[in-house]
């Protein structure tokens, strides 16, 4: 880490990017919008409560920035603190009042590369199934982990989200990525490279989101009723 480099973004952060910026999130369940980011800084990700951009003179770190009313900067820097160093994971050099400064990880989300066809190596899903167990041994719980949280580059898997890591309820997110991956993935779009429009995507998402809710509400519902069933059958 060159701490001069860092001290320097630092303080284009403070007086360049942050006095100007906007960014609104309109709905937390879907990506953050960005109204305005002033030059020469780069859009490089929205996730639902935060942006991510960078600046050319600094390619290897990039700033996340959470919207205003938007909850999780605090659980964020305590999951980076708990996560030390890991190659398939980002480091955090500085976190203040919403405003991280992150490792950069390159590479491509699963996301974009099944809407591009491109090959998603067996080892990619193996790599981040390894760093999920490496958090899971940190005293974390792997949350809301899917395709636009997780790349790969150069054949290899990284974890690029983990705000929610401190979350212990249960997230099956992954799995069903991963059997998705192996049931129909590598069987039939890998071999013939088919291309994925993101608009099909987005209606994959939001499908397998209402059905999640579903099924959650279906649970919680269930759960009452055994509950119930269970005081009248010892009363």
């Amino acid at each position: 880490m060159d701490k001069a480099l860092i001290d320097q973004l630092i303080q284009t952060v403070r007086q360049e990017l942050i006095p100007q910026l906007k960014i609104e999130s309109i709905d937390p369940h879907d990506p953050v919008v960005f109204t305005y980011l002033p030059q020469p800084w780069q859009k490089l990700g929205a996730g639902n409560y935060a942006a991510v951009v960078y600046h050319p003179d600094y390619p290897h770190w990039v700033v996340k920035i959470y919207a205003p009313g938007r909850p999780g900067f605090e659980e964020e820097v305590e999951v980076y603190r708990l996560l030390g160093s890991h190659p398939a994971f980002s480091e955090c050099f500085y976190a203040q009042n919403g405003v991280l400064i992150l490792k950069r990880l390159y590479g491509v989300t699963l996301y974009d590369a099944i809407q591009r066809g491109l090959r998603i190596p067996k080892q990619v899903i193996e790599d981040i199934d390894q760093a999920l167990d490496y958090a899971r041994k940190r005293g974390l719980y792997p949350h809301d982990v899917h395709g636009r949280n997780v790349m790969m580059y150069e054949g290899k898997g990284l974890v690029v989200d983990i705000s929610d890591f401190l979350h212990e309820d249960k997230c099956g997110k992954w799995d069903n990525l991963k059997r998705g991956y192996y049931w129909l993935y590598r069987p039939i779009l890998a071999p013939l490279r088919i291309k994925i429009p993101y608009f099909l995507l987005n209606v994959v998402r939001k499908t397998y989101r209402f059905f999640s809710k579903l099924k959650q509400a279906g649970d919680g519902i269930f759960a009452k009723i055994s509950r119930r069933h269970h005081k009248k059958k010892h009363s």
